[in-house]
């Protein structure tokens, strides 16, 4: 779907830029989705990927990464939702999530459901956002190994080239799983969305190569190497 939204405000997360976008519902992203974004002629000829930190009404909170050049009142054009985002199992009870290399706003999205259905929540992670809600717990970094032996679901943001220390991490190196499902969001460059096949997005998968564009970006666990 191609649209348009406006910038509403520039906001600081963690030292980067986050913007606050007005457009229709049916463009937010769902957790783990995006959207490519091209600001006219002020932008760089390459869709910038935003990501949603945070629904609100009228639009939602891009997270951060967002280009230097863009400022308040700024149109959009916009294309998407597109790639596979999270789906958590309706029946997990003890929700991780773990951003234990970047911000974790992309994962932000994810803890309203999960406390709506009755879920505990835990977010892993190096820097935690303001404004959480309180029934979410804050753990450090070094505790993901407690918390993936606690979690019967994990969401994680992670750049590509880190995939093998989360394996090690969670101890599925190898032919071994884990023992609840994990999905994992990566980090890689999405220049085209899926229309040019151009590769720069691909991620190395157990049966082959992985377009996180179309495939992605978010991948459960079991499927990377």
């Amino acid at each position: 779907m191609d649209s348009e939204a406006k910038i509403a405000e520039m906001v600081l997360q963690d030292g980067l830029r986050a913007a606050r976008l007005l457009c229709p519902s049916n463009l937010v992203p769902a957790a783990g989705q995006f959207l490519l974004a091209w600001a006219g002629q002020q932008d760089s000829a390459l869709a910038s990927p935003l990501f949603c930190a945070q629904p609100h009404p009228g639009g939602f909170l891009a997270a951060p990464g967002v280009p230097e050049s863009w400022s308040p009142g700024m149109n959009l054009s916009l294309r998407g939702p597109l790639g596979q985002g999270f789906s958590p199992p309706a029946g997990a009870r003890r929700v991780a999530l773990a951003a234990p290399d970047s911000t974790p706003a992309r994962l932000l999205p994810l803890i309203a459901p999960a406390l709506q259905r009755g879920a505990a929540v835990v977010l892993v992670c190096g820097s935690p956002p303001p404004e959480l809600p309180l029934a979410v717990e804050v753990q450090p970094v070094g505790a993901l190994t407690e918390i993936q032996a606690w979690a019967d679901y994990m969401a994680v943001d992670i750049p590509a080239a880190a995939l093998q220390g989360l394996a090690t991490r969670l101890g599925t190196r190898g032919n071994r799983r884990a023992p609840f499902r994990t999905q994992v969001l990566i980090q890689t460059p999405i220049a085209c969305g899926g229309l040019a096949e151009c590769g720069v997005c691909a991620v190395q998968a157990r049966r082959g190569w992985k377009m996180a564009c179309k495939n992605g970006p978010v991948f459960e666990l079991e499927e990377l190497i």
